[in-house]
């Protein structure tokens, strides 16, 4: 499966660094060896070092029917176990990113996602 995560999306671009604009549609469709939007399943190397707490939560997942995931505009994420759960929290992301930054659009307009994130704690 396709995990769709915008942040394989980012480091394809920048190598880790923010990207501190909206993701473009183009950049959606671009291959690159960590785009999951693009290949199946995990990229080809990993994109972040996990801490301690993620490590643990691997080895002791949570029993949870979640699939979805999004930032929550706290510095965590929201989870949900249907799309359209998820279609409301990345509506609200959204909502808070644009109080946070109401400058104008970008040129290339970003095309709206449809964020099927896997679950990762």
């Amino acid at each position: 499966m396709k995990l769709q995560s915008d942040p394989t999306i980012i480091y394809g671009i920048s190598k880790g660094y923010p990207l501190g604009r909206p993701i473009y549609e183009s950049e959606i469709e671009g291959a690159t060896p960590y785009n999951t939007y693009v290949i199946p399943g995990l990229p080809s190397a990993p994109i972040c070092d996990p801490g301690k707490d993620s490590l643990a939560a691997v080895l002791r997942p949570e029993n949870s029917s979640d699939l979805y995931f999004v930032a929550d505009g706290k510095g965590g994420h929201v989870f949900a176990a249907t799309e359209a759960e998820h279609s409301r929290n990345v509506a609200a992301w959204r909502a808070i990113e644009r109080a946070k930054d109401p400058q104008p659009a970008p040129v290339e307009t970003p095309k709206p996602v449809k964020h099927s994130h896997a679950k990762t704690r």
